[in-house]
């Protein structure tokens, strides 16, 4: 009885330490309750982590195998057309070298004679020299006419004057004006009055009709009042006004001459001037960042072989070593059709 009066005396005590109990084993669990969160956090990500790095290692190991294995294949491709380009260049260079002695051989021979085009040309040489000595002559024929024309025509001109001005010659009272006495020599022109004729006019004849009584007048009145003399000087002259005008009128220079000599450079420099002015950030741009990749040769522009000059040097190969001779090789000429009829119509000297 006595204890049971001492717990009720002190049961808000144990009441009070049973809530503390409770409370600190409520902290405790949380605690307890992230520390194992925690340390589940860990080793989950770790293990996925590992799981990760073994996938990423794996499918490097296979992009590893599978693209050497195509690079592989993609290269002995590469050679393949490589030694068959290489072959095809050698046996073209040797059917070139075996056209090239085989067309000269038989150019020499049976196209181009030597003997045969030396005789057409001397024969074609004398027949030039016929045509150039009957040229000259008929040139000098041409020549002679005109001057023969030229001198009759003076002749005929001469002689007209001479008739025309028949008056001036001389006389027995009166010298004439080309018979000068304190020259040595008598004029030429006095010698040609003197054999020349006078020119003869012929008379105008009366067309008019006869005067005829029955008529009251022969023509009609004339003005009573002289007209009124214009302004306007005789002539092909325009109006005094016009002609002000056109003198003074303002200049007006073509656009060649309006135009400045620098008038492109100004407009650039106009144009970047406005450019300026709208422009709304004067500093450069620049990336925020910048990545440095080494260089990776091309595979048509590199090889096992060295270097290959694509683009950069020239595109047909020319080995001059390997030449027969140093000289180039001299393209061919289509035959001449006059050759054809050699020794058919030509005999010597003649074409």
């Amino acid at each position: 009885m006595a204890t049971m009066v001492r717990l009720k005396s002190n049961i808000d005590e144990i009441v009070e330490k049973s809530y503390d109990l409770k409370n600190q084993a409520e902290i405790d669990r949380q605690q307890e309750y992230k520390a194992s969160v925690c340390i589940q956090a860990w080793f989950r990500g770790t293990r996925v982590r590992s799981y990760v790095s073994y996938l990423n290692i794996c499918a490097i190991a296979i992009q590893r195998k599978w693209r050497g294995f195509i690079g592989r294949k993609h290269y002995r491709v590469l050679v393949k057309n490589k030694v068959f380009i290489m072959k095809l260049n050698y046996y073209n260079a040797m059917v070139v070298k075996i056209q090239k002695v085989w067309k000269g051989y038989y150019v020499r021979k049976y196209v181009f004679n030597y003997h045969s085009r030396k005789r057409y040309l001397q024969g074609l040489q004398l027949k030039n020299e016929t045509i150039r000595s009957e040229l000259s002559d008929y040139a000098e024929q041409l020549a002679q006419s005109e001057r023969t024309k030229k001198e009759q025509l003076e002749m005929m001109k001469a002689e007209i004057w001479s008739r025309k001005h028949h008056y001036l010659l001389s006389t027995f009272v009166q010298e004439g004006i080309y018979n000068n006495p304190y020259m040595m020599y008598q004029d030429p022109r006095e010698y040609m009055l003197k054999l020349s004729k006078p020119m003869k006019y012929k008379k105008a004849v009366d067309t008019a009709e006869p005067y005829d009584p029955t008529c009251k007048s022969y023509s009609l009145p004339g003005p009573t009042v002289l007209p009124p003399i214009a302004n306007k000087p005789q002539g092909p002259f325009g109006e005094p006004g016009d002609v002000q005008k056109q003198r003074y009128k303002q200049y007006q220079p073509t656009l060649r001459v309006a135009t400045h000599y620098l008038s492109v450079e100004q407009a650039r420099e106009k144009m970047k001037s406005e450019e300026w002015v709208a422009r709304i950030n004067d500093n450069i741009f620049v990336p925020f960042k910048k990545r440095h990749r080494p260089y990776e040769s091309l595979l048509h522009t590199t090889s096992q072989y060295g270097h290959l000059p694509y683009g950069t040097h020239y595109f047909r190969e020319e080995k001059i070593d390997k030449h027969v001779v140093q000289q180039n090789f001299k393209k061919l000429v289509p035959p001449i059709p006059i050759f054809e009829k050699l020794n058919d119509t030509y005999s010597q000297g003649q074409v």
